[in-house]
């Protein structure tokens, strides 16, 4: 179940110090929402044994699109030895596989197993409550436009 997460709110909805300049730079606020998004979903993704870096890791997994090792870490923008540690977990755990990249036989895919499949689809729906809960204050059509706001921020 996500957990609130409070803040002391002026009448606009805005903490006090949000009118200071520095409460309109983009660094700020996109930080700001993701320290806030950690903290519901690392509280909803513990019932399941998992923390954000893990979950994203399995949710990669479960896409389809066979993940390196080296892909995980660069689009998580982790360094390798952390994915080699979060892989380790899953797979400790029985949720993920390692197996022989198919066009690069050096290369390590991940993959996820039947019951990471089963944990992941749970997580997922905890992780989209969390979501709607910490973007309460938009439309849907206002959350689908952040998203696709951000999405050509990072990749355009």
């Amino acid at each position: 179940m996500p957990m609130s997460v409070d803040f002391q709110i002026e009448g606009d909805g805005a903490p006090r110090l949000a009118s200071s300049a520095i409460g309109g730079d983009v660094g700020l606020l996109l930080a700001k929402l993701h320290a806030t998004g950690s903290v519901l979903n690392n509280h909803a993704l513990a019932e399941f044994g998992l923390r954000e870096r893990s979950y994203s890791v399995l949710r990669l997994a479960c896409s389809g699109l066979e993940p390196t090792q080296r892909e995980l870490a660069d689009f998580l923008s982790l360094d390798p030895s952390q994915i080699v540690s979060l892989v380790d977990e899953l797979e400790k755990r029985g949720l993920v596989t390692r197996e022989q990249g198919r066009t690069d036989r050096r290369q390590k895919i991940v993959l996820a197993t039947p019951e990471g499949e089963v944990v992941h689809a749970k997580a997922q729906a905890e992780i989209r409550a969390c979501e709607r809960q910490q973007l309460s204050a938009l439309t849907d059509d206002e959350a689908s436009t952040l998203t696709a706001l951000l999405r050509k921020a990072l990749w355009a």
